[in-house]
């Protein structure tokens, strides 16, 4: 039987930090040719996809007789800076039933149990349905790296495999972010008469912001998710003490549920935007939008979706705990294409903070049900 636990041991001693995020991060080429390497001597067909150089995708495949349905695992490389890391982040370390080092919870446990999986369930040869391995490049940032493997790679379900926890994800938030200017007069801070502030003018919409963060809270929002949320993230204006500001640039971020738009969220911000303008003298701005990312929702009846719970509850002995979580995962980018999908990954904690672990107990359940999923569905 494959063991996840040489190989996640090695992925955390691999630098992988996402250079978008950081930069001079190491990226993801060691981390990828190292997974090609692995699932090639397994017998996986591999494809390196490397659009942005030093940014590379691995997708390996395992080609099936025919006739079944095919399976993609889906999984970042990436991971966030080292920081303040309590230790060497490169240098795992097991103790009391937990690994530890920088991507062993958010996401390395999760790749090596879909690379030990899908050997794994391969190992006694091809299966009905083609078995698809995506090992992705830059989650953590703008998702590229997923977006170019669903160009070349389809299948008939998947599972993204982040940490849930062992609990089984089928939905998450999306967020839209969007850059409002607010508008004013520069002039010298003697002038008055001559300047407008547009400091103070931007008071008034996080004023205004707040207030529908307010709304938003008491809307009720999606069964799982609750309410979409809005915040202020980011705030730049001025020039100097005795100096009117011209403009003040604010950065918010919408968080978003099934059901919300990114054209809903635009418009919903532009009745604010206009009210200002038609109540407070002096009050105009500009309206930018950023980078948008779709909401989640699994379709509970699918193949897959119906799979996945059965064999979590073989695995686990009771029937899977149903969650939904608050992040964006890649998981909206394969319902997009059309590829019905759920999240299912370790236990353990600390994503992005100075102490990350793994449940090494949790990894090879993962393993197990991963294994027994691409059996039964391919099959």
């Amino acid at each position: 039987m494959t063991d996840p636990l040489p190989l996640l041991e090695r992925l955390i001693a691999l630098d992988s930090v996402n250079p978008g995020l950081s930069p001079g991060g190491a990226g993801e080429s060691a981390a990828a040719t190292f997974c090609a390497r692995w699932l090639g001597e397994r017998g996986f067909e591999i494809h390196r996809l490397e659009r942005r150089p030093g940014r590379p995708s691995v997708v390996a495949v395992a080609r099936g007789t025919g006739g079944g349905r095919s399976i993609m695992l889906n999984g970042h490389l990436d991971t966030v800076a080292y920081g303040t890391y309590d230790g060497d982040p490169l240098v795992p370390r097991v103790e009391d039933g937990k690994i530890y080092g920088r991507g062993a919870f958010d996401m390395k446990s999760g790749v090596a149990a879909m690379m030990a999986g899908a050997a794994r369930a391969t190992a006694g040869g091809p299966l009905r349905g083609d078995v698809i391995v995506a090992c992705v490049a830059d989650e953590e940032h703008a998702s590229f790296g997923t977006e170019e493997v669903l160009e070349r790679f389809t299948a008939d379900g998947a599972v993204v495999t982040e940490p849930s926890l062992l609990e089984v994800t089928l939905a998450h938030k999306g967020f839209a972010w969007f850059e409002v200017e607010v508008l004013g007069r520069a002039a010298h801070g003697s002038r008055p008469d001559l300047g407008v502030d547009a400091i103070a003018k931007a008071g008034h919409f996080l004023v205004a912001l707040e207030a529908l963060g307010r709304r938003l809270a008491a809307s009720g929002g999606h069964h799982l998710l609750g309410p979409g949320t809005v915040h202020a993230s980011l705030i730049e204006g001025g020039e100097g003490p005795s100096t009117y500001p011209a403009r003040c640039l604010i950065t918010i971020e919408r968080r978003t549920v099934p059901g919300e738009t990114e054209q809903g969220v635009r418009a919903e911000l532009i009745g604010v935007l206009d009210h200002l303008a038609a109540t407070v003298p002096g009050f105009s701005y500009r309206l930018r939008p950023g980078l948008h990312r779709e909401p989640f929702e699994a379709d509970p009846d699918a193949a897959i979706t119906r799979v996945v719970l059965r064999e979590a509850e073989r695995a686990l002995g009771r029937p899977p705990v149903i969650r939904a979580e608050p992040f964006w995962t890649d998981c909206a980018l394969l319902a997009r294409a059309g590829i019905p999908c759920l999240l299912f990954g370790a236990d353990g904690g600390g994503a992005h903070a100075d102490t990350e672990w793994a449940d090494l107990a949790s990894v090879h359940r993962v393993t197990d049900v991963l294994a027994a999923t691409v059996t039964a569905f391919c099959a």
